[in-house]
């Protein structure tokens, strides 16, 4: 921590940030947490990663800098080696005739300036990054992986022909995670095909090919995965799950493994459960300022529910976790059942789903009730009988969250009808209805303007949409990446949500309990000022954060 937190305290309020309200709340979170209170105002919504960071550098009078927003040639920042930088959370982002330009997350350190200027023979002139924005240009020395493959084997076995006997199958499986943690992957797949074995990695939700393994080494990799979490290695016939734990980074990192028989062997799923993936607010995932206002007035009644909804995939779980955040102080007893707990929370009661001992969303749900909790959070509504007594718990002074498979926010009004509930209860019980999709952010590092002809996108998008963001010119510029070594060549790096969020009002409870189709729930939610995905999508387009490919992909709306 570079600031103790009664400077962090002042900073906030004398930048009007926070009120004593709000900072008081977030001191109360820290202590209950056992974190600092710069975390805690970032977790909380109180104020952006950047915005905190400047604050910092301003009142330690060193200069800021944003290194997502600044193209750092190869050749600058291979000045420091990838351990030193890692060690000192540092990156050289510019060199010039005044001297080397260094990003610190901590700049009061000046060993590490010591030992640049020694190298360069230059002066240095220290700046202030936060540590996410380091995490994130720490990518730049990310070499690929087959490459790093290739040269860990020939160090250790030499000759290619001994690979059965001498390949060092313990350090090709941690090379595989750390590659994967390190470049924010959520999941590894291991798949034998007829004479190799693909390795991929899902990042912003897209699968990208890295890596293709001799078919000989499969079978090693995948006994070394099984010893790991405690699988049966004589098993090839039948699927296994388990969980394993590695020190990656200095983090304990948590591996959920799922092993399926195909018709080439067996194929392997790593998920990644890390907390260094999960730091994530409201505002991170890019909910805008009036759905925002209507989460919270949600979530700060002491009863009712808060569904979350989408596709798999789409960012529902996070939403909820940052939600569970607000929640978490001291005073309230807060009890989750999940399948699977995918993320460890302190201070939270978090049940496992498990089929095998009978303990059910639905069974779970109701020994939690008996639990004396405040805030109950039902992974998933299944079925017509976690519905059931969800609603139930809401109407008996609980706030429940859960989460719903469906397209919008307006579709899980009748689903929940369609599975029991009757539609006053549905009406009386519901605060809000967040639904989500998740696109790829345009890399900062590689970002250029592009122009587009409006004809060309009405034939995708309605044109009232178009005017609304845009106006009516003929012409209009948007965003792209170029594609550069921090986005690993496809011009996008992390994710963002868009969003709609359905509140209820008394012309929405009157229409549920009329039983109204979903067409017509989400006009008057628009009528009343409900900003749709692609409204959102369309927003964040004008403003340079995602691009019009993802928004159709994920809207389900024809692609260009």
């Amino acid at each position: 921590m570079l600031l103790p937190d009664d400077q962090i305290k002042a900073l906030l309020l004398q930048s009007r940030s926070v009120d004593e309200k709000i900072l008081s709340d977030l001191l109360l979170f820290a202590a209950n947490s056992r974190t600092n209170l710069q975390e805690a105002a970032i977790e909380k919504d109180a104020i952006t990663d950047e915005k905190l960071g400047l604050l910092i550098a301003n009142y330690l009078k060193v200069p800021f800098v944003s290194l997502g927003k600044v193209t750092i040639p190869e050749t600058i920042f291979h000045i420091l080696p990838e351990r030193l930088a890692r060690k000192y959370k540092a990156i050289v982002f510019a060199r010039d005739t005044d001297g080397v330009k260094i990003a610190l997350a901590d700049p009061t350190n000046t060993q590490i300036l010591e030992m640049v200027s020694k190298k360069t023979l230059q002066p240095v002139v220290s700046y202030m990054a936060t540590e996410r924005d380091i995490e994130n240009a720490l990518q730049l020395y990310r070499k690929d992986l087959q490459q790093t493959f290739d040269e860990l084997l020939k160090k250790e076995i030499g000759d290619a022909s001994n690979l059965t006997d001498d390949a060092p199958i313990a350090k090709i499986v941690d090379l595989l995670i750390t590659y994967a943690y390190r470049d924010k992957a959520s999941d590894i797949h291991i798949e034998p095909e007829e004479k190799d074995s693909l390795v991929r990695f899902r990042i912003d939700g897209i699968l990208h090919d890295v890596l293709y393994l001799d078919k000989k080494l499969h079978d090693r990799v995948l006994t070394r995965i099984k010893v790991l979490s405690r699988l049966r290695t004589d098993e090839h016939m039948s699927a296994q799950d388990g969980k394993m734990r590695l020190d990656v980074d200095d983090e304990n990192l948590d591996l959920r493994v799922s092993i399926i028989p195909i018709a080439e062997g067996e194929k392997v799923v790593l998920r990644l459960l890390s907390s260094h993936f999960r730091q994530f607010s409201l505002l991170d995932l890019g909910m805008n300022a009036k759905d925002l206002k209507k989460v919270n007035a949600a979530v700060n009644k002491s009863y009712g529910m808060i569904l979350s909804t989408g596709p798999t995939g789409s960012g529902k779980s996070t939403s909820i976790y940052s939600i569970i955040k607000i929640l978490n102080t001291r005073e309230k007893n807060i009890t989750t059942i999940e399948d699977p707990v995918e993320y460890r929370v302190k201070g939270i009661n978090q049940i496992q789903v498990n089929v095998k001992t009978n303990l059910t969303f639905a069974s779970g749900l109701r020994s939690i009730l008996r639990q004396d909790p405040n805030v109950i959070f039902v992974g998933e509504i299944r079925d017509s009988e976690t519905a059931g007594i969800a609603v139930n718990a809401a109407l008996t002074g609980h706030l429940v969250l859960s989460t719903l498979h469906t397209n919008d926010a307006a579709t899980a009004l009748p689903r929940l009808i369609d599975m029991k509930v009757e539609p006053f209860l549905v009406a009386s019980t519901v605060n809000v209805i967040i639904a989500q999709r998740l696109v790829r952010k345009v890399c900062e590092s590689c970002k250029t303007e592009e122009t587009m002809q409006m004809s060309d996108i009405v034939k995708n998008i309605p044109v009232e949409a178009l005017e609304k963001h845009f106006g009516t010119e003929t012409s209009i510029v948007v965003y792209q990446g170029k594609g550069c070594k921090v986005c690993h060549f496809t011009g996008y790096t992390g994710r963002i949500g868009i969003f709609e969020v359905i509140e209820m009002s008394e012309k929405i409870k009157k229409l549920i309990t009329e039983k109204s189709d979903s067409d017509v729930i989400v006009r008057e939610a628009i009528n009343e000022g409900m900003t749709t995905m692609l409204d959102d999508g369309l927003e964040k387009i004008a403003s340079g954060m995602t691009t019009i490919e993802e928004v159709l992909r994920v809207t389900k709306v024809e692609s260009l």
